[in-house]
């Protein structure tokens, strides 16, 4: 590690299979928590190159527990997280959203380590029990639309670094890996990045694949479509700035998006959303990231179709619906 460390401090970068290799030593523990530690800090200091985060997908992805829903049609809607600007789970309520829409959703996810709730922490606090079973996962796409992916049960190596994620407090670049690591390995996904310099790493990353894909970053930093400003994004048709007032939103507060202080805060606004009871603003954020999400599935509709589709999703209470049978499961 010693000689890892001065590699990285002298702003030199790992070629993908090197990062591969690292990584896999990361996690089967070969490497002390102080080494680790440094290993992380440095990564917080200085960009990820292509290179180096394909090889520790492919690490991540060939450590993983792999898991087949048996369909080609599945969507993950995933941030990196990481961006500090503590909202609620918009990203996971998006994903009931879609499933409500009638789409399959894989979603995939963790509990927060540089926010205070996590996509896991909510769905557990309101009582979703997480599995790797593969049978109990196609059953929940099969009567929900849905199925949730801990990381953990997936990502066994990981519980190497998951004390070391946690005592930092900060992001990462663990953060930058989770979307790329979905052991569905599913075909359309939608990626929040916390700056541009990430996203456009990611979409030469995407650009080598056969995955249909939009990376969303919010021009304030946000790893979704915030409303607060405006947002750009990645995909197979090229780079774009999406303008919120030519999509028809006024602009948000950022406090009209927070996502609490406790789980349990965070859980009443994620009830309130999926029960149509939220504020315009709670909303139109959700439904704003879902339509994004439907769009990429079907990229010849306009972004107007998919708002609509999402939207009748919400008040129709089918959104909801795939909660429920989510949970019944």
């Amino acid at each position: 590690m010693k000689q890892i460390l001065n590699h990285l401090f002298e702003h030199k970068t790992f070629t993908r299979e090197q990062s591969k290799e690292i990584l896999t030593a990361i996690a089967q523990g070969k490497y002390n928590n102080a080494q680790m530690a440094a290993f992380m800090t440095a990564y917080c200091m200085r960009s990820i190159t292509v290179n180096e985060l394909e090889g520790f997908r492919d690490a991540m992805l060939e450590l993983c527990l792999p898991i087949d829903l048996e369909t080609d049609q599945v969507i993950d809607l995933c941030g990196t997280g990481g961006d500090g600007k503590d909202t609620f789970n918009i990203s996971t309520l998006a994903s009931f959203v879609v499933a409500g829409a009638g789409y399959k959703v894989a979603k995939h996810g963790n509990y927060g380590v540089s926010s205070g709730c996590g996509s896991s922490n909510v769905m557990e606090f309101l009582g979703c029990n997480f599995t790797n079973d593969t049978d109990k996962l196609k059953n929940n796409i099969g009567k929900a639309n849905i199925c949730f992916l801990h990381a953990p049960l997936f990502h066994p190596a990981m519980k190497t670094v998951a004390p070391i994620r946690r005592e930092l407090g900060v992001k990462t670049f663990f953060n930058m890996l989770g979307p790329l690591v979905n052991p569905a390995k599913p075909k359309n996904q939608l990626v929040g990045v916390y700056n541009l310099e990430l996203a456009r790493v990611y979409a030469y990353l995407y650009q080598k694949s056969n995955i249909k894909y939009t990376i969303v970053n919010a021009l304030e930093g946000y790893d979704e479509v915030s409303l607060t400003c405006d947002f750009k994004t990645f995909s197979a048709a090229g780079e774009k700035i999406n303008s919120i007032e030519n999509l028809g939103f006024d602009k948000l507060d950022p406090k009209e998006i927070l996502g609490g202080n406790t789980v349990s805060e965070s859980a009443e606004i994620f009830v309130a959303v999926l029960n149509n009871n939220a504020t315009a603003a709670q909303s139109n954020v959700v439904l704003c990231n879902a339509a994004l999400a439907i769009n990429t599935v079907k990229p010849q509709n306009s972004f107007a179709d998919c708002f609509y589709e999402a939207e009748e999703a919400l008040i129709t209470k089918k959104a909801l619906k795939s909660f429920e049978n989510l949970l019944a499961n």
